[in-house]
């Protein structure tokens, strides 16, 4: 049974799919390129890209160099790039020559190291490094975070090139190492030493998404901006004793009084284009007084009231200001003895547009009374929001419209981080969008039985063959 035909099947049964909306041909591609992008996923999941002893990049970079070979690509627009001291820290840039080469390139960015997962921790039946097909789902570490958008942009590559099509500018993809965390970062490692192969206008990445529930669509997200990371050492010293002579003043209980002042301080509220735009488009999706509160937060960022509501719910709040949190602890050195030294770790994701002297200095007065010193651990790295452009935007709107009408494109921060902080950085503007849709209400990435439901795969397959064709060929800015 092909593809086709079985996800055909599978929609008239759609309580087993746990899928509402029919699905249609028409936003499904081809069924050999549906066929070659399985292929292509499977072989990817199956190979390991931990930050372990077992793990290998290079091995998924190599593997995925050769089917563009295959298909034709010059062997001098395939590189498979690794560093020097990391030799399974391999990464995969190619590029797809477009008429004028006076444009800058569009970049899709895409991670293919996933993190770790014990199999004995996942279902009997599921091993994490297999890929396993069952009731209209696709298993495996990696199949939403990030393997299915690099199998898409790598089976879309053969595809344009089977087909002939010539964009306006080059598109280049960036399949890279070590977003999940490990000593070499992909991206930052091409910028360093490969810059001028991922120079680009912009970029697509992941960070946005479709969002669904109870089968149906509610938004296409559009990530144009991201939090950044940083944390902080709430240290509280002490001369001690003995602990049968206790004393009002302790290590500990001073650095819990300062971490529950903490607990209890709110970062003010701010605002950019990017969360006025999420909030006002919210507002209409959820509707009632939390979408009224949304919308009143935009008009007056100073209503408390609007504040209030929104506060309740944590993704909201998140994306209303920088937040910090308690998330490691220590302290004391014996147990009949008075603490010398109490610390904790203070994550904090902090709003892309304030600056993190802003937030030492908060701190610093927060735990001030208790004693407590509060030391910066690193620098936070910084993420300028992305312009919300017409020339992006546009295509996204319209060919979300063309497969699924009415639903609404929202532009979003993420409270976490993506690779695309890096670009960034080097001014390179960033769109996280793949038109795959995922259950609100069951977020599996990094977690046991990670899975994508098959349909939504395939749609976001030829999502992104539509709007990386449509953006290569239009006259956009450099």
């Amino acid at each position: 049974m092909t593809i086709r035909r079985f996800l055909a099947s599978a929609a008239m049964v759609g309580a087993t799919l746990g899928v509402t909306t029919p699905v249609s041909a028409q936003t499904m591609p081809p069924d050999e390129y549906m066929e070659l992008s399985r292929t292509i996923f499977s072989e990817l999941i199956e190979i390991n890209t931990t930050d372990s002893e077992r793990g290998n990049n290079t091995l998924a970079a190599q593997a995925l160099a050769r089917y563009l070979l295959d298909a034709g690509f010059p062997e001098e627009d395939v590189h498979v790039l690794v560093p020097d001291d990391a030799p399974t820290k391999g990464n995969l840039v190619a590029r797809y020559r477009g008429r004028d080469s006076s444009l800058k390139p569009i970049l899709l960015l895409a991670h293919i190291d996933v993190v770790e997962a014990l199999p004995e921790d996942w279902s009997d039946d599921l091993n994490p490094f297999a890929f396993t097909e069952r009731e209209g789902y696709y298993y495996g570490r990696g199949v939403t975070d990030d393997k299915d958008e690099a199998a898409i942009y790598t089976a879309n590559f053969i595809r344009m090139r089977r087909e002939g099509f010539m964009p306006e500018r080059d598109i280049v993809v960036a399949l890279t190492a070590d977003e999940e965390g490990g000593p070499r970062n992909g991206v930052a490692f091409l910028l360093e030493e490969h810059g001028e192969l991922i120079d680009a206008a912009y970029a697509l990445n992941e960070g946005g998404g479709g969002m669904e529930r109870d089968g149906r669509r509610i938004s296409n997200n559009v990530q144009a901006a991201e939090k950044k990371f940083q944390s902080f050492t709430f240290q509280a010293t002490n001369p001690g004793g003995h602990s049968s002579l206790p004393v009002r003043k302790n290590a500990i209980y001073d650095l819990s009084a300062a971490l529950l002042a903490v607990q209890n301080y709110d970062f003010p509220i701010m605002l950019h284009e990017v969360t006025e735009a999420f909030f006002e488009g919210s507002a209409e999706i959820v509707g009632g007084e939390m979408g009224e509160a949304m919308r009143r937060i935009v008009e007056n960022p100073s209503d408390a009231e609007a504040e209030r509501v929104l506060a309740q719910e944590t993704s909201y709040n998140s994306r209303l200001r920088t937040t910090c949190v308690a998330t490691l602890l220590s302290g004391g050195h014996a147990g009949n003895a008075l603490p010398q030294l109490a610390e904790a770790t203070v994550n904090c994701r902090i709003f892309p547009t304030q600056d993190p002297s802003e937030v030492l200095a908060s701190l610093q007065e927060v735990a001030a009374p208790y004693d407590v010193e509060v030391i910066p651990q690193g620098e936070a790295r910084p993420s300028p929001p992305s312009p919300l452009v017409d020339e992006v935007l546009g295509p996204i709107e319209r060919i979300t419209e063309q497969m699924w009408p009415g639903v609404t494109v929202l532009p979003v921060m993420s409270t976490g981080a993506t690779d695309g902080l890096y670009l960034r950085r080097a001014g390179i503007p960033v769109y996280g969008v793949s038109g795959i849709f995922g259950d609100m209400d069951d977020t599996r990435a990094h977690g046991q039985n990670e899975r994508i439901l098959i349909e939504h795969f395939y749609e976001g397959q030829e999502f992104l063959y539509r709007l990386v064709k449509a953006l290569s060929s239009g006259g956009i800015a450099q």
